[in-house]
């Protein structure tokens, strides 16, 4: 939408009259082998249709059967949310027509959910109070299909290898009072369902979801205002930008005097605009019925409780854990953990090297700097745990320099080898021989007299281009500490060797 509705013509005075107020539906394909309810593959990226049989293309005759491991995947996930997981619940069919459903409707639970009453915390205010933000239920459905619009010219083609993959829908409560805090409350939900391992969540490949709905109303005001629901949002700044969007249309829509209508929108991220696409649907629209060839899902308390145990630790308690038993900062520990394969690979190297601060510097330094060039993972990365150790051992035992250890690093990461045997093949273990060094400096100094003869009377900042200078000689194999102490001493004595 253009026009006088668009967040850059809304009057900021305007929009201070306003509350934002938000609640978030996120779509989550768990990490299971097989679909919901047969056994195609669930993988992503197969040719289109390839991952199909009668069940998924509901073909007459053939019915459904519950995979369990999404059943466990989808109960952690809710345990993680700190959600009460009912031991009984419901899959209903829920009816609507779309060209990629196959069925003309969809497995999910509707009144008798998988679980509900649950939370996420997403910060402090500043007087310290949590920030929390309730998630109303956690239930399991099976996905749609996809369409293809891009494929062939004017015609839209459907791929069904997503219809039946497991998903868990997440409903929050209305508890976010502004875009800010939606992408928080995305980030750490994200964070926390990587950590169980529940899924991927990779947006890219539509593996995490989300349906944004917003409303306005006058600060002070209790009552909830009319809202929309906002959909095709493919990143966590998009979903930011458009709530900031859909909120100041609204905004500038009840200054009018306009009444906002119930509808679904649809985000345009290239014009940082949105447009209507239809009427918001209600639950009656859906005709929902509990399925007829699916009994209800019976679990027991026992079986819960398997599944608590079953989820490893989760971020705030490492976080709390790294900086109390490694005595790392807040800051540190916060960005360590912030994805569950960098955590372990930091704990790896520490638990074999044992020093967390030096683990943690080189982690947040050359590892992470390394990860983002080649845009891999940490579990794919060439540099195992154990050879990291092994390459801070040699610093701590004083066979690498610093500066040596840095070149070793990086053809560790193209090559994949051991550090000592890099070290040992390119000259870089550390030289302690007096004679040779000093050789370096007297070529060094012979090299910058001016400096040289200021260094000498006085200006000691110049100190450091003479190390830096003997350390290129040396390829960095000389011994640093050496090195200050022969420059130090042939200053004192007025020469260069």
């Amino acid at each position: 939408m253009t026009g006088p509705d668009t967040p850059a013509a809304t009057d900021t005075a305007i929009l201070d009259r306003y509350e934002m107020v938000v609640g978030l539906e996120v779509h989550v394909q768990l990490r299971t082998r097989t679909k919901a309810f047969c056994n195609c593959p669930a993988d992503f990226g197969a040719a289109p249709n390839r991952n199909t049989c009668p069940v998924c293309l509901a073909l007459p005759g053939a019915l459904p059967v519950l995979n369990l491991h999404a059943v466990e995947l989808a109960t952690r996930a809710a345990l993680a949310l700190d959600c009460t997981v009912h031991l009984e619940s419901v899959f209903a069919r829920k009816n609507y027509f779309y060209p990629d459903l196959p069925k003309g409707y969809q497995i999910s639970q509707f009144d008798r959910p998988l679980a509900t009453g649950g939370r996420i915390i997403i910060g402090q205010t500043e007087a310290g109070a949590s920030i929390q933000i309730g998630v109303t239920r956690v239930h399991m459905e099976e996905d749609a299909g996809k369409s293809v619009h891009d494929r062939f010219a004017g015609v839209t083609a459907i791929d069904l290898n997503r219809s039946g993959v497991p998903l868990v829908e997440i409903v929050s409560e209305p508890d976010m009072r502004s875009s800010a805090e939606a992408g928080a409350y995305l980030r750490i939900l994200k964070q926390l369902l990587e950590y169980t391992g529940v899924s991927d969540v990779s947006m890219e490949e539509g593996s995490l979801r989300v349906d944004a709905n917003v409303s306005a109303r006058l600060r002070g005001e209790s009552r909830l205002g009319t809202k929309t629901e906002v959909k095709n949002m493919n990143s966590f700044s998009g979903v930011e930008r458009a709530l900031d969007a859909e909120f100041a249309r609204q905004c500038a829509m009840l200054d009018r005097g306009e009444r906002v209508i119930q509808q679904t929108m649809l985000w345009d991220g290239a014009r940082n605009e949105v447009r209507p696409s239809r009427t918001k649907e209600g639950s009656h629209d859906y005709r929902y019925f509990p399925d007829p060839d699916l009994p209800p899902l019976v679990l027991t308390a026992l079986w819960v409780e398997q599944q608590a145990r079953a989820i490893p630790e989760l971020p705030q308690a490492r976080l709390a854990r790294f900086v109390s038993d490694y005595g790392l900062s807040d800051y540190d520990a916060e960005v360590l953990t912030a994805g569950r394969p960098l955590s372990d690979y930091f704990e790896s190297v520490t638990r074999q090297h044992g020093d967390p601060k030096a683990a943690a510097n080189w982690v947040m330094g050359e590892v992470m700097a390394a990860l983002k060039a080649d845009g891999i993972p940490p579990d794919q990365f060439a540099v195992r745990p154990s050879a990291l150790a092994q390459l801070l051992n040699m610093v701590r035992d004083g066979l690498l320099s610093h500066s040596a250890a840095k070149r070793v690093f990086g053809l560790m990461a193209e090559s994949g080898e051991r550090p000592e045997q890099i070290a040992e093949r390119e000259g870089l273990l550390k030289v302690d021989d007096t004679v040779r060094i000093s050789a370096w400096v007297a070529e060094a100094v012979a090299a910058r007299p001016a400096e040289w003869a200021r260094l000498r009377e006085g200006e000691t900042k110049l100190l450091g281009i003479f190390v830096g200078a003997v350390m290129k000689m040396s390829g960095g194999s000389a011994d640093p500490k050496l090195v200050n102490q022969l420059l130090l001493e042939a200053a004192a004595a007025g020469s260069g060797t």
